[in-house]
């Protein structure tokens, strides 16, 4: 392993509250809330109004703060997993944001002057990066100057459909190419939610074969919609969907692995105790016993830490016992602050730990390469504490996830107190 220079302490930086500059009525009920109760309705819609044109100003600031420091780590894609880790929030809508942040100055000024108006809002400013991510720079100006005054006041599907009109206007033949680039992108993608459920998806397909994919589901819904079917025709269109990505024709489903732990008690039906999927998070006791019932189910016995809750020893099957596949199980997911992807797809790296050996703990494809990124450190700490040191001196923290269920935390990403 290349040795690192040792992690540096964080000490937060002091901010300044911009109260001096908000609007006398915002400044007023923040002094004093119940000032909203003795506003008329057309006031309180006003103030509404002002708040959200304050908040387009200081994203604005925030854009150009981060174009800034995109340009400080010559646009590197770790300067994405830094905003991330800064405002806590996934790599890739950082990834979007850093985008539309250079987007911004470098190409659409006058749509980021008007974020400096309070007239136009991230979400909808975005919906004009997304459109015209495919001109030249030239051409992008043109629309940069169309839209300045058809933009301000639009909801977002407005903005969207003006800034793609445009966008096609200015060069029609690389609205075709951009077409192709789109089908580059095509991918499948699952997003899990609340419940025990997820939500799963096929992003930019042709659309000819959207249409029949979906005009065959739908057939077969409407032929199993009898008389004595309860589910309704979305909940049968759902089902024939998921039936045929996992067979194919009806018959026996593939074979997939995931990690699921679940404490004694709740597997035997004692207790009601949320189970945790790894790289989804907790799941109702009710679907993991589901779950666990499947016939190619393997059950494996996890011997933790009373105090901690941490894995310390995995039980042996019928193959022989891997180093690998405890630190696995140890982990559950990716160590990098943030990352939820299931430490199954996670490779094995050894990190330095001061004054000992290199601790080995699981890292997905994209943080292990960022740990070999200029001014990103890496450190395990004795109780198994993972600091990570970005370049711009944010320390950030996770540790193994308790397999006590009361102590599992629900996000295992906090900022390293000043000392």
């Amino acid at each position: 392993m290349t040795p690192s220079q040792p992690v540096r302490k964080l000490v937060p930086s002091s901010v300044q509250s911009a109260d001096g500059e908000l609007p006398f009525v915002l400044r007023s009920v923040r002094a004093d809330p119940n000032t909203l109760q003795r506003m008329k309705d057309d006031q309180v819609v006003g103030l509404i109004r002002d708040t959200d044109a304050e908040i387009s100003k200081l994203q604005a600031l925030q854009l150009r703060a981060i174009a800034d420091l995109s340009v400080r780590r010559r646009r590197a894609p770790s300067a994405s997993s830094e905003v991330a880790l800064a405002l806590s929030i996934t790599e890739h809508r950082a990834s979007a944001i850093v985008s539309a942040a250079n987007a911004l100055i470098a190409r659409l000024p006058r749509m980021l002057n008007l974020m400096d108006d309070g007239r136009l809002d991230l979400y909808r400013v975005m919906k004009v990066t997304d459109a015209t991510a495919w001109l030249s720079g030239e051409h992008a100006r043109v629309v940069d100057a169309t839209l300045e005054d058809r933009v301000p006041g639009r909801n977002a599907t407005q903005v969207r459909r003006a800034a793609t009109y445009a966008a096609a206007q200015v060069d029609p033949e690389g609205a075709a190419l951009r077409t192709e680039r789109k089908l580059v992108e095509r991918r499948v993608t699952v997003h899990h939610q609340d419940s025990g459920v997820s939500h799963l998806s096929v992003n930019s397909a042709p659309t000819e074969k959207a249409t029949a994919a979906y005009a065959r589901v739908d057939q077969a819904a409407r032929a199993l919609k009898t008389p004595d079917e309860p589910r309704t025709l979305d909940q049968l269109r759902a089902d024939v969907a998921i039936d045929l990505l996992l067979s194919g024709t009806g018959g026996p489903s593939e074979r997939t692995e995931v990690f699921l732990h679940i404490d004694l008690a709740t597997y035997l039906g004692l207790n009601q105790t949320p189970a945790a999927l790894a790289g989804r998070g907790p799941i109702a006791a009710a679907l993991a016993r589901h779950i666990i019932g499947g016939p190619d189910t393997t059950l494996r016995r996890v011997l933790t830490d009373p105090r901690t809750g941490h894995a310390v020893e995995l039980s042996p099957t019928r193959y022989s016992v891997e180093t690998n596949e405890f630190i696995r199980v140890r982990d559950q997911e990716c160590r990098q602050p943030g990352c939820s992807r299931p430490a199954q797809r996670c490779g094995i790296e050894a990190t330095r730990m001061k004054g000992a050996a290199d601790q080995a703990v699981t890292f997905c494809s994209r943080h292990s390469k960022l740990r070999g990124q200029p001014g990103w450190d890496y450190e395990v700490t004795s109780d198994g504490t993972l600091n990570v040191a970005t370049p711009s001196g944010q320390v950030l923290s996770t540790t193994p996830p308790s397999m006590h269920p009361v102590r599992r935390r629900a996000n295992r990403l906090w900022k390293k107190p000043r000392k």
